[in-house]
C-alpha cells in the first residue's frame, strides 16, 4: 500500500487551510473561531458517536488502551529527561524545555480520526478513540506541569472540564450501558462528526508557523526526534509486547507517529511561555509527520 498517497487527501486539507489564511480575507482570526468551534463541539460529537456506534471489546481495548499508555509515559519520560541527558546538559533553555517538552508526546486528534477512519473504517475509529480517551488525561498533565509553577491556573481543573475527555468517558458509559444513537438522529450526528474532521484538518494548516524556528534547534530536533522516531519504534515493540491484533496494531502505529497537537502553542501561550517557538515546532511536526507516518505504517508495520 502506498502510505503516502493514502495520506495525501488529509495533508492536501491541511495545505489548503495553510493557504487560505494566507492569501485570502479568511484569516487568523477566522480559523481561530473555526478551532473552537471545532474542539468544543463538533470533535467532541465525533469523538461520543465513533465509540457508541460499535460494541465495545474490552478484551482488544484493555490491550491497545494499556500500550497507548506505555508509550506515553515513555514519550513523557523521555521528554522531561532531554536537559539531563550527557550532550544535551547544560544547552537547553530551561525555559523553552518546559513549553515544547509536550510537542515529545501530543498528538494531533483531527489527523488521526481521519486517518482512523480511512485506513480501518468504524473499527479504526473507535480504536483511536479509546486511545484518545485514555492518553488525553495523561497527556495533558504532562503537558502542564512543567509549566504549572508559572500558571495562573490549575491543570487538574482544565483537565476536568477537557471536551475531549467529557465526549470519551460519556461514549464508553454509554457504550457499556447498550445505549445507542437514534435512528433518526444518526444522519445529523454523522455530518456533525465528518465536518469536523475536515474543518480540524484545515484549522491545524491555518496555525502553522515557520518564523520561529532559528532559536533552540537542539531543543527543537530533540523533541522532534523523539515525536516521529522514537514512539512509532516503542510502538512497534509495545504492539508485540501487548500481543496486539492486526487492527490494533494498525492504530497504535498510526497514533504513534501522528504530529503533535496544534494546540501545544496555545498552551505555551497562555501559560506565559514563548508561544511563537512552540508554534514553530507544531509546524514542523506536522510536516514531519509525512514522513513518520509512512515510516511506521510501511517500514515497521
Amino acid at each position: 500500500m502506498h502510505y503516502a498517497q493514502l495520506l495525501f487527501p488529509d495533508f492536501s486539507l491541511i495545505l489548503i487551510g495553510y493557504l487560505l489564511c494566507r492569501h485570502t480575507a479568511l484569516n487568523r482570526p477566522v480559523w481561530q473561531a473555526v478551532e473552537g468551534l471545532v474542539y468544543f463541539f463538533l470533535f467532541p460529537v465525533l469523538l461520543f458517536q465513533s465509540i457508541v456506534r460499535t460494541p465495545l471489546d474490552l478484551g482488544a481495548a484493555s490491550s491497545l488502551a494499556g500500550a497507548g499508555l506505555a508509550m506515553g509515559v515513555i514519550g513523557i519520560a523521555l521528554s522531561y529527561a532531554l536537559p539531563l541527558l550527557p550532550g544535551l546538559k547544560g544547552r537547553i533553555d530551561r525555559r523553552d524545555h518546559a513549553a515544547s517538552a509536550q510537542i515529545a508526546f501530543r498528538f494531533n486528534s483531527f489527523i488521526g480520526l481521519a486517518l482512523a477512519e480511512r485506513l480501518a473504517g468504524a473499527q479504526g475509529l473507535q480504536l483511536i478513540a479509546v486511545l484518545i480517551g485514555v492518553c488525553v488525561p495523561l497527556f495533558n498533565v504532562g503537558a502542564v506541569w512543567p509549566m504549572a509553577r508559572h500558571a495562573q491556573r490549575g491543570f487538574l481543573g482544565e483537565i476536568v472540564r477537557n471536551p475531549l475527555i467529557i465526549a470519551t468517558a460519556s461514549g464508553l458509559i454509554a457504550n457499556l450501558a447498550g445505549f445507542s444513537v437514534p435512528q433518526w438522529l444518526s444522519p445529523t450526528v454523522s455530518r456533525i462528526g465528518a465536518s469536523s474532521i475536515a474543518l480540524g484538518l484545515m484549522a491545524a494548516g491555518a496555525g502553522m508557523h515557520i518564523q520561529s524556528l532559528a532559536s533552540g534547534k537542539l531543543l527543537g530536533t530533540s523533541v522532534l526526534v523523539i515525536r516521529h522516531l522514537i514512539l512509532p519504534v516503542v510502538a512497534w515493540a509495545l504492539s508485540r509486547l501487548f500481543a496486539l491484533g492486526t487492527p490494533e496494531t494498525l492504530i497504535l502505529l498510526t497514533f504513534s507517529a501522528l504530529p503533535t497537537a496544534s494546540s501545544c502553542y496555545v498552551l505555551a501561550a497562555r501559560m506565559g511561555y514563548n508561544g511563537p517557538y512552540v508554534a514553530g515546532l507544531v509546524t514542523l511536526s506536522t510536516l514531519l509527520g509525512m514522513l513518520s507516518l509512512p515510516f511506521a505504517l510501511g517500514v515497521l508495520r
